[in-house]
C-alpha cells in the first residue's frame, strides 16, 4: 500500500456518518470523525451487512481520533469506538473540548444506559481522553526515524468550534512529505458567532464535503429580514410556528436573529416589552401570555429542548470565540442568548403542559424544539399534534435528509400529503415553509472557493458526505475550474470511487 492511503468507514454513500481512516505508515493510522447514521444511511447495512452502529474495522494502528466537530453525525459513534477498545486521545478544538462531553453524554444515555453513575463514569473517560488544540498550532502526533506527523487545526465556520484538520506528513527516510486536508463540515459567510473559513495554504490531498456541492444558497445577508417575513406571514394563520432545530449551532443561531429582531422592533416603537412576559418566573404553560397578539416584544419565543439549552449555556461561556460583532452586541448591554420574551422549558410536564395550551389556544407563538430531521425530540409531540391543523406552521431552516420525517413533511407537505410518525398516519395541513440560507453548510460556491484559494492546489481530491448528486456536481464543477485555471489535472473521486 502506497502511504498516505484513506479509508472512508462512513458519508462515503450519503451525508451522515462521517469516519475516515488516514493511513500515515503500516503501523501508524489517525482517524477523522466517528459519526452516526441517519435517515435511510441508518438503515443500511456495511459492506459486511452488519448494524452500521457496529465498529468492524481494525483498530490497532489508530494512534488518535480527530473530531472536526461535535454534530451527532461526526461524533455519534464515539461510545461505540469506545465500547470496541479504542484508547488513543481526542483531539478536538478547545470550544469542542467543552460541547463533546454534553453530545457524547446525550449519545450514552440514548445507546447504552440511563444509569447516572455510569454515565458519569464515562463522561469522566471522555474528558480525560480529549485534547484541546487551539487553532493553528501544530500538535505532533508522532515523531520517530520513520515518519514525522502533525496535526494543526484551523475554524471551518460550521458550528462554534468547528475546524478542517491540516496532517502535515514527513518520511525521513524517503525524504517525502505529504499535506492531507480534512474538511470535516465547512461552514458559509455571514453565520451569526462565527468567523467564516479561511482556505489552508496547500494540500497534496483533499477529503472535501459536499452536503450543498450542486446548488446555491439563498444571500445569507438578508435571512433575517426572510426570517422574520415568513414568521409573520405564518402568524396571520394565529397558530404556532414550530421550528424543528438541532440542538448545537442552529438553534444559537437562531436565537441570535429573533433578538435581532425583536430589539429592531423595540427601538422603532415606544411600546415596552409586555408586563405580561416580564413577569414570567416559573416556565410552563401558565405563564404564557394569553392575549393574541403578534406584536413582536410580546411575542413568547419557546426553546423547548433540555439539550439545546445546555448548549446554549455553553455557547454563552465561549464568548472569547464569538466572532467581533456578536462580541460587541453583548458589550452594548444585550444578551442576544438570554433575551427577556425567550422561554425555556426544561422538565417534561412543563413541555407537555405547553403542547396542551397551544393546541387549545392556538395562540401566536414560536417554538424552537429538539430534534433537526424529526425523527426524535420534543419536536415530535408538536408535530403530531399541530401538523393536521391548518392554523400552525412548520418552518425549517437546515438540511433533512432522505428517509427522516423531516424531509416527508418538507417534500410532501406543500402537496397536500401525508407523513408517518411513531407508526401513525398526518395529514399534512400546516403550512410548510423553507428558508435554505440558515444552511451551516457551505455552498457549492463557498465549496469551490475553499479549493482555489489554496496557495497550492491539490492533485487529489476526494468528495465525501454528500447525496450522490451533489458529489458528482462538486466533482464536475471542481474538474471545471481546474481546466479554466490550467492547473495540473487533479484526481478528483466521488464517494462510490474511492
Amino acid at each position: 500500500m502506497n502511504y498516505p492511503g484513506i479509508e472512508h468507514h462512513g458519508a462515503k454513500d450519503g451525508v451522515t456518518g462521517s469516519c475516515h481512516q488516514l493511513r500515515l505508515n503500516a503501523a501508524t493510522s489517525l482517524l477523522v470523525d466517528c459519526g452516526l447514521f441517519q435517515g435511510n444511511d441508518a438503515s443500511i447495512p456495511d459492506e459486511q451487512g452488519a448494524d452500521r452502529l457496529n465498529i468492524e474495522f481494525p483498530l490497532d494502528t489508530i494512534k488518535a481520533l480527530v473530531a472536526t466537530h461535535v454534530h451527532i453525525d461526526h461524533v455519534g459513534r464515539i461510545p461505540y469506538l469506545l465500547a470496541a477498545g479504542f484508547d488513543g486521545p481526542i483531539l478536538c478544538s478547545e470550544p469542542s473540548a467543552k460541547l463533546l462531553p454534553i453530545v457524547l453524554e446525550d449519545a450514552f444515555k440514548l445507546g447504552f444506559s440511563r444509569d447516572r453513575a455510569k454515565i458519569e463514569k464515562y463522561i469522566q473517560l471522555v474528558e480525560q481522553r480529549i485534547i484541546a488544540l487551539p487553532y493553528k498550532q501544530w500538535f505532533t502526533l508522532t515523531d520517530s526515524d520513520e515518519l514525522l506527523a502533525r496535526v494543526r487545526l484551523q475554524r471551518a465556520g460550521h458550528i462554534l468550534g468547528s475546524a478542517y484538520v491540516e496532517i502535515d506528513l514527513a518520511y525521513p527516510l524517503t525524504g517525502q512529505s505529504k499535506r492531507v486536508v480534512f474538511s470535516g463540515d465547512l461552514g458559509a459567510p455571514h453565520a451569526p458567532f462565527l468567523m467564516p473559513p479561511e482556505s489552508p495554504e496547500r494540500a497534496d490531498i483533499l477529503v472535501l464535503e459536499s452536503t450543498y456541492g450542486d446548488r446555491l444558497h439563498e444571500d445569507r445577508a438578508n435571512r433575517r429580514k426572510r426570517l422574520e417575513a415568513v414568521i409573520e406571514q405564518a402568524l396571520q394563520d394565529q397558530g404556532t410556528v414550530l421550528i424543528p432545530a438541532f440542538s448545537i449551532g442552529r438553534t444559537q443561531e437562531l436565537l441570535y436573529e429573533l433578538e435581532e429582531i425583536i430589539n429592531t422592533k423595540l427601538n422603532s416603537s415606544s411600546a415596552p416589552v409586555g408586563a405580561s412576559l416580564l413577569a414570567i418566573s416559573n416556565h410552563t404553560a401558565a405563564a404564557l401570555p394569553s392575549n393574541d397578539t403578534t406584536n413582536w416584544p410580546e411575542l413568547p419565543i419557546i426553546l423547548d429542548s433540555p439539550l439545546a439549552s445546555r448548549f446554549t449555556e455553553a455557547y454563552r461561556s465561549l464568548k472569547p470565540f464569538w466572532n467581533l460583532e456578536a462580541r460587541e452586541r453583548i458589550q452594548s448591554g444585550r444578551r442576544p442568548l438570554a433575551f427577556e420574551q425567550l422561554i425555556t422549558i426544561d422538565s417534561h410536564s412543563d413541555h407537555q403542559r405547553v403542547v396542551n395550551h397551544l393546541i387549545q389556544t392556538a395562540r401566536p407563538a414560536i417554538v424552537i424544539a429538539g430534534g433537526g430531521m424529526c425523527s426524535g425530540g420534543r419536536i415530535v409531540n408538536y408535530i403530531k399534534a399541530m401538523l393536521g391543523d391548518k392554523r400552525h406552521n412548520v418552518l425549517f431552516v437546515g438540511y433533512q435528509a432522505n428517509g427522516t420525517p423531516g424531509h416527508a413533511i418538507q417534500t410532501h407537505g406543500p402537496k397536500g400529503g401525508y407523513v408517518d410518525l411513531d407508526g401513525e398516519r398526518i395529514d399534512i395541513r400546516a403550512g410548510i415553509s423553507n428558508i435554505g440560507g440558515y444552511s451551516a453548510h457551505a455552498d457549492q460556491k463557498g465549496l469551490v472557493e475553499f479549493l482555489t484559494g489554496m496557495e497550492e492546489w491539490p492533485t487529489e481530491v476526494r468528495v465525501v458526505h454528500g447525496e450522490d448528486r451533489a458529489k458528482r456536481g462538486l466533482a464536475g464543477r471542481l474538474h471545471e475550474e481546474y481546466k479554466q485555471q490550467d492547473r495540473m489535472f487533479a484526481e478528483i473521486k466521488t464517494g462510490t470511487e474511492v
